[in-house]
């Protein structure tokens, strides 16, 4: 069931937790069979920002402002079912969630975007690039391997399988749900912590991911991607959706990643170059964990912006 768009729970209301007020602006832009929401600041070519578990569009606040800056477009939307964007009963599947992002694009009027995710916006963004090259003229994954690295290290790597005992975890029904929001969403705030590196994320900003997960039906919307990715890997669908991802990625990318990532093993991330058929940079931020992109914002934007306007970025 779709939450609805209006009234003071929902996330479309004024003063929501999935609005907060800054220097960009907010819109619904319909693609894919649904509406979702997005933040964007400046002008120039367009760089879609694609936020992880568990946060949403408002991880990307510094990387807005940084790239606005820089004299791009930068927009952050919300996932399917998360944030500001539409609750959907179906449709967490990775192909269909590619086809949100690559969908949103085509509604904001632009021939192509420079793709930047993080975490599970990271795998969708490996998947649209495979999916719909022609929408994606770069690619910058953060914290979040190939699918197929991913699928191979959950299965055949102990040390990876228990650092992702979260996923596992999530397959069981309705309990997760409920741990996720118990104590406005205390259990969201305990991920950031162990996931971040030395410096965690400052409380002021877990306090605004606990509300948003409490955003009615988020906390299952956030979970069925996972559910999907496990329950799928002996179904046909799975099976498929693996081979298709065979496909090389054949635009240029970044792949970042912090050293001390306890949710994503720097060992499993590595070696996500051999799929791609483009320059492929491979950069690790010493010292930072699962989310180098608010542990170390600045450093993380100028390697980002930097990478954007080299117009030959190497192997």
């Amino acid at each position: 069931m779709t939450v609805p768009e209006s009234g003071p729970g929902s996330p479309t209301a004024l003063g929501s937790p999935a609005r907060l007020d800054g220097p960009w602006t907010h819109r619904d832009v319909a693609a894919n069979g649904a509406r979702f929401h997005i933040a964007e600041m400046g002008d120039g070519p367009l760089v879609m920002l694609l936020h992880g578990f568990p946060q949403f569009w408002w991880t990307w606040r510094h990387q807005l402002t940084a790239l606005a800056d820089a004299g791009y477009r930068a927009v952050a939307m919300d996932l399917r079912g998360v944030g500001g964007s539409d609750r959907t009963p179906r449709g967490y599947d990775p192909a269909n969630l590619a086809l949100d992002i690559t969908g949103v694009v085509r509604s904001l009027g632009e021939p192509d975007a420079a793709l930047v995710g993080h975490d599970l916006g990271g795998y969708l963004a490996w998947t649209a690039a495979v999916m719909r090259p022609k929408l994606v003229r770069r690619l910058a994954v953060s914290s979040m391997p190939h699918p197929r690295r991913w699928r191979s290290a959950m299965l055949s790597d102990f040390a990876q399988s228990r650092a992702g005992s979260y996923v596992w975890g999530f397959q069981r029904p309705w309990i997760p749900e409920r741990q996720l929001v118990a104590d406005d969403a205390a259990l969201v705030g305990e991920l950031l912590e162990s996931w971040s590196g030395p410096k965690p994320l400052e409380e002021e900003a877990v306090d605004v991911y606990r509300r948003a997960m409490c955003i009615p039906s988020t906390a299952h919307c956030s979970i069925e991607p996972y559910r999907w990715m496990v329950r799928s890997l002996a179904r046909p669908d799975g099976i498929q959706f693996n081979r298709r991802m065979k496909r090389p990625v054949r635009v240029p990318t970044l792949h970042l990643h912090g050293s001390l990532d306890p949710a994503m093993r720097t060992r499993s991330a590595a070696g996500s170059g051999e799929y791609v058929e483009a320059p492929y940079r491979w950069r690790l931020f010493d010292g930072l964990g699962h989310f180098p992109h608010e542990e170390d914002p600045v450093a993380f934007s100028n390697e980002l912006i930097s990478w954007l306007k080299d117009p030959e970025p190497d192997r």
